[in-house]
């Protein structure tokens, strides 16, 4: 048989000793930057190259030649995780969002002999709807990019991408006929998108301002191609049948429907996707979104999402779920549908398999992919039938509206994984993902769950611990083993809870253990961490150079007084039931100076300064309007979550420096002055006439416009150890 002239002269290029040709998506110019942007003047020291991958799934190759490290992949992701490999085994270095250690050796070691791994996961996802609001809704490019080298130096080559849709909606619906003033009332502010994208809510924190629109398109062109430069395939959404509320008087006979998230907004609009409108915007729609940030095929859609369909009819929704489908691949045949599975959770009541076999059959196997969104507490494929067939991705979800406090399933996390990839009954298994609703917090857990990318064995956890010790702080100490042996077994013991357990100090003011939407229940006795702060503490003259051990310190003190206010305040409502004034005072006083106590700490790191975020706000307006309303957003998303009627108020909560003192503590000194004036005089609380008053205060401080600081101040170590002498003692008798 004759060879095509291409086909001869990749075989004699091959015979000649060449690399075969780079497939799409290797960029070599792209990793190299990266490895640049880590590494800096080091970087001389280093050299990458393509390698072909193993049966459909990425490797990753690392050696030393000489003075040089050669780092080689099957794309940009690979290399990347290659030197991330390097970086934690070999310099013991660590990359995190909370704390950095690049505390590099001179000279850099060597590889002893070449390290070959190859991951068990053809998809490795990152992100949720909720992480580009509760996280990202005021990045620019600088903080992007350090994201995306993140991404890769941890493996992932599948992560979902809304920045910038509203403009390709804003094109879709003006050529359909709506106009400027149809949308206002149906965009959400920039901290509202992703419920907005969902079908959750219209409008909320708006009108949106269209140099905000065109700016996130302009961003999320440079994410898409950075993405894609080094082999990611990003996620993009598609159609999920929310309209505006003027569709139906301009389309007065199509099947539109009410519907509600119970969270306090108005109803929004669904199309039904037997209307043949449906299909006809979802193609538009794709088509727009390609010819604006081109595609890689994958889209995301749930129609459902905490939205109930209208009827449990199998039959109904399996064409509902073909409609969905068939209106992704009317506008790309290649297209491949990515559905949360957080519903089947969510709304388990409803879904039952007969229902969830109808919308997940309606698409082919290798056409759909389900994210099993927390399989880390409540797992669903193993009471699916493993999503009957259907490819399915494993994921951590750990963190619920940004909360700051310890928790994670650590055991869970290292071990559950690989244990699923070995499972029969997991059948179609294809990926891992990683799908908090927050990030930037709790580093150890993502560190942990990003080390199964490359392992399909379950990670050992003391050795774990000890060698991510070990790279955080830049040196191996026995105090430092110590503290995180501890702190396994305390606060990453965590129980079956949507995310970390709240302290009262952020719940709006109650006698009660618990307040709206603050959980106090911890999965271990509050005493039991002490000895790991203890631990932190006799090493921190030594390790106080780590910006890392410096938020962990930090993060425990935080920890520790949180727990103490849930005793405090306990002691507060013991000593008012008791009518016993003398000790409401010394009680309420001592909650209120731990308060000042906590926000003086956290205001020594940057991750825990509410100025910041409400500085990243302001940043994006171009005039006092706008600056104006993003603050509102970004006030509004970590308080009320809504109006003063929300009945979300707390759900996104943060012990942040400026926060604790300005809002929480605020709202607690005006509870305990009220309750004092009432057992002075001998009148009943009226707590619900208070709850109003408490609503009108917050709304007030939502709608305020006082400056926060946006740098730190104080020294984190020296903060941490003052509190330590101060509450040692006192917390040895209380627990």
């Amino acid at each position: 048989m004759q060879l095509s002239f291409r086909t001869s002269l990749l075989f004699t290029l091959l015979f000649l000793g060449f690399k075969a040709i780079p497939t799409v998506g290797q960029d070599k110019q792209a990793i190299d930057d990266l490895v640049k942007r880590i590494m800096r003047s080091q970087a001389m020291h280093f050299q990458t190259r393509f390698i072909q991958p193993e049966k459909g799934h990425d490797v990753f190759e690392l050696e030393s030649q000489g003075n040089t490290i050669l780092l080689k992949g099957s794309n940009g992701i690979s290399i990347a995780s290659a030197l991330n490999y390097y970086l934690k085994n070999y310099a013991h270095c660590d990359i995190s969002w909370n704390g950095t250690n690049m505390d590099l050796p001179n000279p850099l070691p060597k590889v002893p002999s070449k390290v070959h791994k190859r991951t068990p996961y053809q998809y490795r996802y990152y992100l949720n709807y909720c992480t580009f609001n509760y996280t990202m809704s005021w990045w620019k490019w600088d903080r992007w990019q350090w994201e995306i080298d993140w991404m890769a130096l941890n493996g992932v080559n599948m992560p979902l991408a809304l920045t910038g849709q509203n403009s390709v909606w804003s094109r879709v619906y003006m050529k359909m006929g709506f106009t400027d003033n149809d949308l206002n009332s149906f965009f959400s502010g920039p901290c509202f998108f992703n419920w907005f994208w969902m079908g959750n809510l219209d409008g909320w924190g708006g009108p949106l301002p269209q140099q905000f629109m065109k700016d996130q398109e302009d961003l999320q062109k440079k994410i898409l191609a950075r993405e894609r430069s080094l082999g990611m395939k990003p996620v993009l959404p598609a159609f999920t049948g929310h309209v505006p509320p003027a569709f139906k008087k301009k389309f007065p006979d199509a099947k539109v429907k009410k519907t509600n998230w119970d969270a306090g907004f108005d109803d929004v609009y669904i199309l039904e996707p037997e209307d043949p409108l449906f299909s006809k915007i979802g193609k538009e729609f794709i088509e727009e979104e390609t010819k604006t940030f081109g595609t890689d095929h994958f889209y995301s859609s749930d129609t459902f999402n905490e939205n109930l369909p209208p009827t449990n009819d199998s039959t109904y929704l399996h064409t509902i779920s073909k409609k969905i489908y068939q209106s992704m691949i009317d506008a790309d045949p290649a297209a491949i549908w990515v559905m949360q599975g957080w519903m089947f959770h969510y709304q388990k009541d409803f879904w039952h398999p007969a229902q969830i076999k109808a919308l997940l059959t309606a698409a082919p196997d290798d056409r759909m992919i389900v994210l099993d969104l927390f399989s880390d507490n409540f797992p669903v494929w193993n009471r699916t039938n493993a999503y009957n067939g259907k490819q399915w991705i494993w994921c951590m979800l750990q963190n619920f509206g940004g909360n700051i406090g310890m928790y994670g399933r650590m055991d869970h996390v290292a071990h559950d994984p690989a244990n699923a990839l070995h499972d029969s009954t997991a059948r179609n298994l294809v990926g891992i993902g990683v799908t908090p609703e927050a990030i930037e917090q709790n580093p150890v857990m993502y560190a942990l769950m990003m080390d199964n990318v490359w392992n399909d064995q379950p990670i050992e956890l003391d050795s774990w611990l000890k060698a991510y010790a070990w790279r955080r702080y830049g040196r191996q100490n026995p105090d430092a083993e110590a503290a995180w042996a501890i702190l396994h077994k305390t606060v990453y013991d965590g129980g079956l809870t949507e995310g970390t357990p709240e302290s009262i100090l952020t719940g709006r003011p109650t006698f009660d253990t618990v307040a709206h939407r603050t959980l106090t229940h911890l999965n271990y006795a509050p005493g039991n961490l002490l000895p790991a702060w203890d631990h932190l503490i006799t090493a921190a003259d030594v390790l106080k150079g780590s910006d890392g051990f410096r938020y962990d310190i930090v993060d425990v003190t935080r920890q520790v007084l949180a727990n103490y206010a849930d005793s405090l305040q306990q002691q507060v409502a013991k000593a008012y039931k008791a009518k016993d004034a003398e000790h409401f005072k010394k009680y309420s006083e001592a909650f209120l100076v731990m308060l000042d106590d906590m926000d003086r700490l956290l205001a020594t790191r940057k991750d825990f300064l509410l100025g910041k975020w409400l500085a990243d706000a302001k940043a994006w307006g171009t005039n006092q309007q706008e600056r104006a309303l993003y603050e509102m957003n970004a006030r509004d998303l970590i308080t009320l979550w809504g109006d003063k009627k929300s009945p979300l108020h707390e759900y996104s909560s943060r012990q942040w420096s400026g926060l604790i003192k300005n809002f929480y503590r605020a709202r607690w000194q005006q509870f305990f002055d009220y309750a004092g004036d009432c057992l002075k005089t001998g009148k009943t609380m009226d707590l619900k006439g208070f709850e109003e008053k408490m609503e009108d205060w917050e709304w007030n401080w939502v709608n305020a416009k006082e400056v926060y600081p946006v740098t730190t101040s104080g020294d984190a170590v020296e903060v941490s150890k003052e509190i330590h002498k101060k509450y040692r003692d006192l917390l040895r008798k209380v627990y």
